[in-house]
């Protein structure tokens, strides 16, 4: 008799699936005050889905739900920059390579196409795109534990990993695998947060979080301008500080290598370019679907923090434009610059 859990394991191997995990179709009951807090207090973001229910029950989004499939791939790859004459944005290692969305779905259609072959079910998938919380499904699956920082850790790759979920009818064998927490009496995340977003242990103020600042189209607090850095799409500061992203398993996809973006923005470039150039060049990255205007303020704002006076003459340029959306950008970073 099949194992189907067993089976799929296997052929997520096959598939080149870093991490699976099984969860039922129940409600997330664990979350659903939280949300609740979120909501009341407006701390939730425009990028969320506003219907609670459907964020925490599968059956909202696919009725015939019995079992979901939770995968993990690494995007924690190798990768130095060797360009040395550029004024220097940085990019979130999230948005280094390809577009992980295609990236993912690839892969779980290729696990859908090989579960096929045994078994005939129906199926819905879903990266980022979903109105589940997907964080909440890792964890119920085994996939890893909520750290401080708010991310996933997986045991063998750390934070560093993106999700994905099949919502499937198929009647898979679950064995819950609670992951204990293992971040201990570490704070590190919390300490290192430029902006003060994580106020306390597994609690994000996600409108102070660079990662939403760099992609809100919503007007920026002046103080959190200048403790945005030079970041032009996401941030890794908490991955980065935290020990349990020493010592892991690097990812082997190839996709997540900065093949065309070298993991950086070229800052006086993107001022200058075409929206054809832009999506030659930064097209195929998750962090291209803000849009040049976007990260060009994100650039603006950057410009400010260096508090190089050379940029000033780049400034002036970009506000000669008369571009209505990034002109306040431009005339703060401007008096940044100018001392005013």
């Amino acid at each position: 008799m099949l194992d189907l859990r067993q089976f799929i394991i296997e052929k997520s191997k096959e598939v080149n699936i870093d991490i699976i995990g099984f969860t039922n179709g129940e409600p997330l009951m664990d979350i659903r005050d939280y949300l609740g807090y979120r909501i009341n207090h407006g701390i939730s973001t425009e990028f969320e889905e506003a219907d609670i229910e459907k964020r925490i029950n599968p059956r909202l989004t696919f009725p015939d739900c019995k079992s979901i499939i939770v995968i993990g791939l690494s995007y924690n790859v190798d990768y130095a920059s060797s360009e040395t004459d550029i004024l220097k944005g940085r990019l979130s290692k999230s948005s280094w390579g390809l577009d992980y969305h295609g990236v993912l779905r690839a892969r779980m259609e290729d696990l859908v196409q090989e579960i096929k072959k045994k078994v005939d079910f129906s199926y819905k998938y879903f990266v980022d795109t979903g109105p589940l919380v997907d964080r909440e499904l890792a964890k119920k699956a085994g996939i890893g534990y909520y750290g401080k920082n708010c991310s996933i850790i997986n045991e063998e790759y750390g934070s560093f990993i993106f999700l994905g979920y099949i919502l499937t009818d198929l009647d898979i064998k679950i064995r819950e695998r609670e992951v204990i927490d293992a971040c201990g009496d570490c704070t590190l995340c919390i300490q290192a947060c430029p902006t003060g977003a994580l106020a306390e242990p597994y609690k994000l103020r996600p409108k102070r979080c660079i990662s939403y600042l760099s992609q809100t189209k919503n007007p920026i607090p002046d103080e959190l301008l200048r403790k945005m850095g030079t970041n032009i799409y996401g941030c890794d500061t908490c991955q980065v500080v935290c020990p349990k992203n020493k010592n892991v398993k690097k990812s082997l996809h190839k996709e997540f290598i900065p093949e065309k973006t070298r993991g950086i923005v070229d800052i006086k470039e993107l001022l200058v370019m075409s929206n054809r150039q832009f999506k030659d060049k930064y097209g195929s990255m998750s962090g291209a679907w803000r849009g040049k205007n976007i990260l060009k303020r994100n650039a603006i704002i950057a410009l400010g923090n260096m508090k190089d006076k050379a940029n000033i003459v780049l400034l002036r340029k970009e506000r000669e434009k008369g571009n209505e959306f990034l002109n306040p950008y431009i005339d703060w970073a401007l008096k940044r610059l100018m001392g005013e």
